[in-house]
């Protein structure tokens, strides 16, 4: 078997997919979670259990199988939780990055390693060493590479802080052919309410020219700016402090005209299907939500086909 890759962008018909796994540790603590939301719900004691978690993913998957999308999943790994396959790994055209992940959660690659044994040898990527990144920051948008960032010389002691400028000066070189637009991110590793993971918890291009945008998690004006220049505001849905808290832009596109949604997200699946003509599938997704994650933090594609905006 011989897996093809092919990832121009977020919203062409989706094609194959590694869809992440419910395993989570044994021994998850205050102390050790490695993401502002994760701490949040465990503080208040409305951490979700492995079965709400299996559910849920469970009827995410019949939705992708329901449009033809052919599946694959990570090995089950002690001690890991694989749900959030999109930070593993990348697709940028016809290469696979292994992203440099937090020290915590490393191991996870491991579980991957019979789908990358399909890829051919030459089309995996491996970052230098101080060059951090995952692929919850790496947003694709044809010629167009949006990189959420964080830029502090502290970036060693911010959990929450995953992709560093070194990481955005070797994206530059591996792919000369891409504009790659720079979005700094604000940080918090404690209040989910104060900051933003990953670029696509707050920042989402669905149907070809549109986009989902929580602006107030950008470190900076210009990078509102230069997001609204690409889109047009006629072309950018604007989310809320709470609806970024519940992740409401971190949907998934399987083609230019159907989107993959939480169930709860009225405002924004009203919008969607009444504003932009699209077709919305929803399904529960709250508990994976509280991991720090949603429906593309979940996904890992690997081949999109028919690549026009």
């Amino acid at each position: 078997m011989h897996l093809n890759l092919n990832i121009q962008n977020e919203t062409s018909k989706l094609k194959t997919v590694v869809l992440g796994r419910p395993c989570i540790e044994t021994d998850i603590s205050l102390e050790n979670v490695y993401d502002a939301k994760s701490y949040y719900f465990l503080k208040n004691k409305n951490y979700p259990s492995k079965r709400n978690i299996k559910k849920q993913i469970s009827s995410f998957e019949e939705i992708l199988k329901k449009y033809g999308v052919q599946i694959y999943r990570p090995k089950l790994t002690k001690n890991c939780n694989l749900i959030f396959s999109r930070d593993v790994a990348f697709v940028i055209d016809d290469m696979i990055i292994y992203s440099k992940m937090v020290k915590d959660r490393q191991n996870e690659q491991i579980a991957y390693s019979h789908i990358l044994g399909n890829i051919s040898h030459n089309k995996i990527i491996n970052f230098p060493s101080d060059a951090s990144i995952e692929g919850g920051d790496v947003i694709l948008y044809n010629d167009i590479i949006f990189l959420g960032i964080y830029k502090g010389n502290n970036f060693d002691q911010i959990k929450t802080a995953r992709t560093n400028r070194y990481a955005y000066h070797y994206l530059k070189e591996l792919c000369p052919h891409k504009h790659i637009i720079p979005i700094e991110l604000k940080k918090n590793d404690f209040d989910p309410y104060k900051g933003t993971l990953h670029l696509d918890c707050a920042f989402m291009p669905i149907s070809g020219n549109k986009a989902i945008l929580y602006r107030d998690s950008l470190k900076n004006k210009k990078d509102y700016y230069t997001i609204l220049e690409v889109f047009g505001e006629k072309n950018i849905l604007y989310i809320d402090n709470n609806e970024a808290f519940s992740l409401h832009s971190n949907l998934l596109s399987i083609s230019p005209q159907v989107i993959v949604s939480d169930i709860s997200f009225m405002r924004v699946n009203s919008f969607l299907q009444n504003e932009w003509g699209l077709t919305v599938e929803t399904t529960p997704y709250t508990e994976i939500s509280k991991m720090g994650g949603l429906f593309r933090c979940s996904t890992l594609p690997l081949e999109r086909i028919d690549d026009h905006v």
